[in-house]
């Protein structure tokens, strides 16, 4: 598989202007990385996986793995901006040319950016199938009455994709859902969002829908589908985000590795002690075997199949070798580790997030159980 040695050095030399103080000065104020994401978009960056006939450069999933991963080994956070890569897919591969053109060119060039993704709900979570945000069609419109939670990025996107319920689940749990492209520009009536504050600066919100009223033209391919449309962008985005986890892994343990070198401890180097050596290089072994995950599902995907549990695993395990790495470099920094000044807090939070979403661990090993070993479904 292709290194894409020239993105990553391109990324990396612009990762270079957003240093240590300017991640840091955005955590503490829980500011959104406006110059950051407009500079990716500028150089092309977030439309890499558009089609050259609407604008983008049309690489292949492999490419946007790169540009995230190196992002992540660059110190920074791409989870300002990450979805524009997955979310826009839903319209790529679902929607209807016109919807295409209307929107994909401006999604390609910064124009427009799509960055919200309206799926979880304060009772469903993962339960996709039980959410009950509706969407009622009155004439040439859709009425959208409901509240989604976790909605990253919404205060900083110009469209959301929104998986709604418009008929009954009949026959199946997940039949009568559908997806609609909201225009959330000017944000119009009925549409109100309210940001949530975590424990990293991830930019998420709730959003309340009330009688908010969207143009039939904006359903995204047949109505009552909307479960598989989104369903079928879920492996790039696992696979995208496990690709972050290991630029986490390699910054991670980079920084760990350096300051065991250069900390003098009884008149050594702490990194000459196997106990400082051993949880490095075991992360560091972990981080690549992840990484080789993540090469396997890119390559089922680019070859056309379903890596479903490629996918999953590539995520899983990325994630969790990024967080051992988080806890090693906070270990081997001692209480230097948990002061700002040194990112290392920083990232411990930002990278713990993905044992969380876009789907635990937890749900990961459900799946491999029953669809892999074929054991007895346990949900």
């Amino acid at each position: 598989m292709e290194n894409y040695t020239e993105i990553r050095t391109a990324v990396t030399k612009l990762c270079a202007r957003f240093d240590g103080p300017y991640w840091r000065a955005l955590d503490r104020d829980r500011a959104y990385p406006t110059e950051f994401v407009q500079a990716l978009t500028d150089e092309g960056w977030l439309g890499a996986l558009i089609p050259e006939k609407f604008g983008g450069a049309g690489l292949p999933l492999s490419a946007g793995a790169a540009i995230l991963e190196e992002i992540h080994a660059s110190g920074g956070n791409a989870g300002a901006c990450h979805a524009q890569m997955y979310t826009m897919g839903t319209l790529l591969r679902h929607g209807s040319e016109a919807q295409k053109e209307a929107y994909l060119p401006g999604i390609a060039s910064g124009e427009l950016r799509l960055q919200a993704f309206g799926v979880t709900e304060p009772s469903s979570g993962t339960d996709t199938s039980a959410l009950r945000t509706t969407a009622r069609r009155d004439g040439d419109h859709y009425v959208i009455n409901g509240q989604k939670i976790w909605t990253s990025r919404a205060e900083h996107s110009d469209l959301m994709i929104l998986l709604a319920r418009t008929s009954p689940p009949e026959p199946k749990r997940t039949s009568g859902l559908s997806v609609f492209l909201v225009d959330m520009r000017g944000q119009p009536e009925g549409l109100t969002i309210q940001p949530i504050r975590t424990m990293m600066n991830h930019a998420t919100t709730q959003v309340f829908f009330d009688d908010l009223r969207v143009p039939a033209t904006n359903l995204i391919g047949e109505e009552g589908r909307g479960f598989h449309y989104i369903m079928s962008g879920m492996n790039a985005e696992r696979i995208l985000i496990a690709a972050e986890c290991i630029g986490d892994a390699h910054w991670l343990i980079d920084r760990a590795a350096a300051y065991a070198s250069e900390r003098v401890v009884f008149g050594r180097p702490i990194g000459q002690n196997q106990g400082i050596q051993f949880p490095i290089a075991k992360a560091y072994a972990n981080m690549r075997a992840a990484d080789l995950m993540v090469k396997e599902a890119l390559r089922l995907y680019e070859a056309g199949e379903t890596p479903g549990a490629e996918a999953n695993m590539a995520k899983m395990l990325a994630a969790d070798a990024s967080n051992e790495a988080a806890n090693v470099a906070i270990q081997t920094h001692g209480g230097a580790g948990f002061a700002e000044d040194y990112d290392i807090e920083r990232k411990f939070r930002e990278t713990r997030l993905y044992q969380v979403a876009p789907i635990s661990t937890n749900l990961i090993l459900s799946y491999l159980a029953e669809h892999v070993l074929g054991l007895p479904r346990s949900y």
